[in-house]
C-alpha cells in the first residue's frame, strides 16, 4: 500500500474517533458532520503535500 493510502487510513480513524468523542459530548451532529468535512479536506491536503514525489528535472535545483 501506498504510503499516501495508510496516511488517509490513519487519518479517518482519527477523526472517526474525534466524531465520536464530539458525540459522547453532546455536539449537535450537524457540526460533527461540519468537523468531520473539514477535517478530511485537511488530511488529504496534507497527505498530498506529505507523499508528493518531488520533481528531479534541473530547474528543480
Amino acid at each position: 500500500m501506498s504510503s499516501f493510502g495508510l496516511y488517509i487510513i490513519g487519518f479517518i480513524i482519527l477523526i472517526g474517533g474525534l466524531a465520536y468523542a464530539a458525540f459522547l459530548l453532546g455536539a449537535p451532529p450537524v457540526w460533527i458532520g461540519v468537523g468531520a468535512i473539514v477535517l478530511i479536506g485537511i488530511g488529504i491536503i496534507t497527505g498530498v503535500s506529505k507523499t508528493r514525489q518531488k520533481d528531479e528535472t534541473e530547474a528543480s535545483e
